[in-house]
């Protein structure tokens, strides 16, 4: 009888029209299977709950203490993401909704604890020593990126997912995108959560993309027609400039753009390395699916607000090419260690290994070691096929094919459509308003067993960067008023 009870509060979840309704069937399963016993105990061979165990009890003394400069001392000295392991996948597995209550009363007693530090009495603390607190606190911590990858018709199912964290308050502010993963993170990043909520829609985006591909014919520089994609980009992005949709959203939105020619590199397109270029296209560059459609020469804002070619002479095509994930250089760019990726790009599925805290035993170790080594070999030798071949145009060719293996395809936390013919067939056909609804509504629902997981391991870097911003605006008051009294000195 349990284990049909079981099977009927699974298929609840599988078939939920709401986060709502899957989250009662969680708990509901978790409390029949014996997860919540589980969640309960604090031991566990996953995680060093003892040394976790003893940080709670520590933070709780500083606080009942209203010791504020001994819970900057603590957290100072050991606060990073994966304390005591308690981000591992393998704590993942035990049950549908939730963890160890233990790492869940960590993570609440930290973000208590910034709060109580951001209000102490200033002649306690004052405010420059918050400031730093906070700064320093914030970057050594880290932070969390949302990455969406190509997957043409399929990559709709992007918008279900950001719907469903934006819903919950759960997007991160670094998030980038690859060909179709870029028109929904261009969307992102030019529209506020309230414009969000009314624009990624299945109507609304039917609109804009019903007929995003005309056949072309042969000898052209691409099979389709861009025009309708073009025009319905231009609608949506107008002529914002990086720079633009930052100073609106806030958002670090990142498109990538891969190299139309060799001994050129792929391209991360934002408000750091290119804020007067043009979303529009950008966008347009990083859906440009060689051979599907033509590659693209960049454009740009000058000072005088003219538009101009940008990276003349060079053109840009599918940014899934060569950068689908580009979870390296968004590291360095923006400090984040933790990355949410929504996958739809069917090559991934060639390419997706198993991280080696998944593995378990013999074979699971085995298998993922020889996948890793049948990679290698991959790359080394299309290195040696590209170093033979003089023919421009297939060397060109075997570059990108190389560059295709040598991606990672997945994150930390991964979000993936199911594998089926249904979802396959969106990717080559354009979309219908049932289509549309379908991936929208996939999207959400598979996004529903991470939340729980998502918003665990970007509260504390959530709340520390709420205050710091607070404090640099602050900051900013004083010195603009500083600066108002020299000039009246003067």
């Amino acid at each position: 009888m349990a284990n049909k009870r079981l099977s009927e509060l699974e298929n609840v979840m599988n078939t939920a029209d709401s986060y709502a309704e899957y989250k009662e069937a969680a708990q509901a399963h978790d409390e029949l299977s014996g997860a919540s016993q589980w969640k309960a105990k604090d031991a566990c061979k996953d995680y060093d709950y003892r040394a976790i165990r003893k940080r709670v009890q520590r933070i709780k003394e500083a606080k009942s203490r209203n010791d504020a400069p001994g819970l900057m001392y603590i957290l100072h000295e050991g606060l990073h993401g994966n304390l005591g392991n308690i981000a591992t996948s393998s704590l993942n597995g035990h049950a549908k909704i939730g963890t160890k209550h233990l790492i869940e009363e960590f993570i609440t007693e930290v973000c208590e604890s910034l709060d109580f530090i951001y209000q102490a009495d200033e002649n306690e603390i004052d405010f420059f020593e918050k400031l730093s607190f906070f700064d320093e606190t914030a970057h050594a911590f880290g932070r969390s990126c949302l990455m969406l990858s190509g997957g043409a018709g399929l990559g709709f199912f992007h918008g279900g997912v950001i719907k469903s964290l934006v819903e919950h308050d759960l997007l991160p502010e670094v998030i980038s995108g690859a060909s179709a993963g870029s028109i929904i993170a261009g969307l992102v990043g030019t529209r506020t959560n309230e414009e969000l909520k009314t624009m990624l829609t299945p109507d609304a985006i039917y609109d804009q993309f019903k007929t995003w591909r005309i056949w072309n014919g042969f000898n052209k520089n691409g099979l389709f027609d861009s025009t309708n994609l073009e025009n319905a980009l231009i609608e949506l992005f107008d002529l914002m400039t990086f720079e633009e949709a930052y100073k609106k959203t806030g958002r670090h939105v990142t498109i990538t753009v891969s190299a139309a020619d060799l001994h050129q590199f792929s391209r991360l397109l934002n408000a750091k390395t290119s804020p007067n270029a043009i979303i529009s296209q950008a966008v347009r560059a990083s859906c440009a699916i060689p051979i599907v459609f033509s590659a693209v020469q960049l454009k740009a804002k000058n000072q005088q607000g003219e538009i101009v070619p940008y990276i003349p002479n060079r053109r840009f095509a599918d940014g899934s090419i060569m950068a689908d994930l580009p979870f390296k250089r968004l590291a360095r760019l923006y400090g984040v260690n933790h990355s949410i990726v929504s996958q739809t790009n069917p090559i991934s599925t060639l390419f997706r290994t198993r991280d080696k805290r998944d593995a378990t035993g013999l074979v699971g170790l085995s298998l993922r070691h020889v996948a890793k080594i049948v990679k290698i070999n991959s790359i080394y030798a299309f290195d040696v096929l590209e170093s033979a071949i003089s023919h421009r145009a297939t060397k060109l060719g075997i570059h990108k094919v190389r560059s295709v293996i040598e991606q990672q395809y997945v994150g930390d936390i991964n979000i993936l459509p199911d594998p089926t013919l249904a979802n396959l067939l969106h990717i080559v056909s354009n979309p219908s308003k049932k289509s549309l609804e379908e991936l929208f509504k996939h999207g959400e629902r598979s996004s529903w067993p991470q939340l729980d997981l998502i918003k665990r391991n970007t509260m504390i870097s959530k709340t520390l960067r709420s205050y710091l911003k607070r404090l640099k605006e602050r900051e900013a008051l004083l010195l603009g008023k500083h600066h108002g009294l020299k000039v009246v000195n003067s």
